[in-house]
């Protein structure tokens, strides 16, 4: 798939180059030229030197095919408007964006865009939020029958009780809705940007990915396999 990166920083870069590595189209956008340093000599994506709330480079960066775009500047206000532009304007269905400022990060989550605090950023959870379907578990048990799994909330399921929607054997043990977990699920009603956190067994693992898609279960983009319990 096509990806577009802005801000060529410490995460920027890296992202670039892991997703690279996996195969997929990158675009990476920075005001500064000198950002495009931090890139190693051969990586072969585009560079585009600009900003990315500004449609026009956004049009050179491929927003129109784009899949998934990751807004992680170090100005909230430019993450945001990126995330908007990309999401409104052009719909592109993944997209997450960086926020320093954790008392925004309530009102970014309302709009539909998923948010993560700059204190807990890190690579792989911005790789969960704008590749869902090609991570992995993000933790297994020690026989290997039982695991969890972070996804965003489909679009199409905003409205509905999440009952509803989840099929027997998989279970939800938590939602994150504007940066805090819900426990109590059970009559719970659906909100755009809602981070589901569910529990899936092996002989569940079909309808799960009938659900989202792909499905983890191969080696992760960030971090080479899954987590079992026990591992350091």
């Amino acid at each position: 798939m096509h990806v577009i990166i802005v801000g060529c920083g410490r995460v920027g870069s890296g992202l670039a180059v892991g997703l690279e590595r996996a195969g997929h189209s990158i675009a990476i956008i920075d005001k500064q030229e000198r950002a495009f340093r931090r890139l190693p000599p051969d990586w072969s994506g585009q560079r585009v030197c600009g900003f990315g709330f500004d449609r026009d480079h956004l049009d050179v960066a491929g927003a129109g095919r784009a899949s998934a775009l990751a807004a992680v500047t170090s100005g909230d206000n430019s993450n945001i408007l990126t995330a908007r532009i990309a999401r409104e304007t052009y719909e592109i269905p993944n997209v997450v964006a960086r926020i320093y400022d954790p008392r925004r990060a309530e009102i970014f989550e309302r709009l539909g865009i998923p948010t993560v605090p700059s204190v807990s950023w890190t690579t792989d959870q911005v790789l969960r939020r704008i590749l869902p379907d090609q991570g992995s578990w993000e933790w297994t048990d020690s026989t290997g029958e039982l695991h969890l799994v972070e996804r965003v909330l489909p679009l199409e399921w905003a409205g509905k009780r999440l009952a509803s929607v989840i099929p027997p054997g998989i279970r939800i043990a938590a939602v994150m809705r504007t940066g805090a977990p819900i426990l109590a699920v059970r009559e719970l009603v659906a909100q755009e940007g809602d981070i589901l956190q569910l529990l899936v067994t092996r002989d569940t693992e079909p309808a799960f990915h009938t659900l989202f898609g792909g499905g983890p279960g191969s080696e992760s983009l960030a971090t080479g396999s899954p987590r079992r319990a026990g591992d350091a």
